[in-house]
């Protein structure tokens, strides 16, 4: 009688377990409407229509959350719109669903570059060659030029102009 007890404990709470292990799908299936939304998606960036694509691909990650790719290509709409900051935040969000994602890492060191980051841009750069390894990846050699190219003129003047206290207007009283 002792047993009887513990022994249904034990049954209670693998069914719910194996329950619960059962209703979750693996990481490797995305919702097939969220990837037929990142596919036109993908027609709308080509067409140029960056505003739409970025509502196509917003739609996607809401449809799930998990679909790495439309995260990333938000980061690529958010380049192509001058927008590097947005960017890195949509590179950081497929890096928490795969954080060795070496296109996501190249993609993010080429927006901390264009931000003017380029310390932040060499960390990714060793992430990326410590993924590939002693092979060859084409990941790290555009993050390499990028990084040797340096951060575009307005991001460098960006940074390096402060105000200086004759530019600012007096206080008025």
């Amino acid at each position: 009688m002792r047993f009887t007890s513990v022994s249904v404990a034990l049954a209670l709470t693998a069914v719910s377990i194996s329950t619960s292990l059962h209703g979750q799908r693996p990481d490797d299936q995305i919702d097939p409407r969220s990837m037929a939304l990142v596919e036109r998606a993908k027609a709308a960036r080509a067409a140029g229509n960056l505003s739409g694509a970025n509502d196509l691909l917003e739609s996607a990650t809401v449809v799930d959350p998990r679909n790495r790719q439309a995260f990333i290509l938000l980061a690529e709409v958010a380049r192509q719109q001058d927008l590097p900051g947005k960017s890195i935040r949509f590179y950081r969000e497929a890096l928490t669903i795969e954080p060795n994602d070496a296109a996501a890492l190249a993609g993010q060191g080429q927006a901390l570059v264009d931000k003017g980051a380029v310390s932040r841009a060499r960390e990714n750069l060793a992430k990326i060659k410590t993924l590939c390894g002693a092979k060859p990846c084409g990941e790290a050699t555009q993050l390499a030029a990028a990084i040797a190219k340096g951060p575009p003129v307005t991001a460098t003047a960006q940074q390096s102009v402060a105000p200086s206290p004759a530019a600012t207007p007096p206080a008025k009283n």
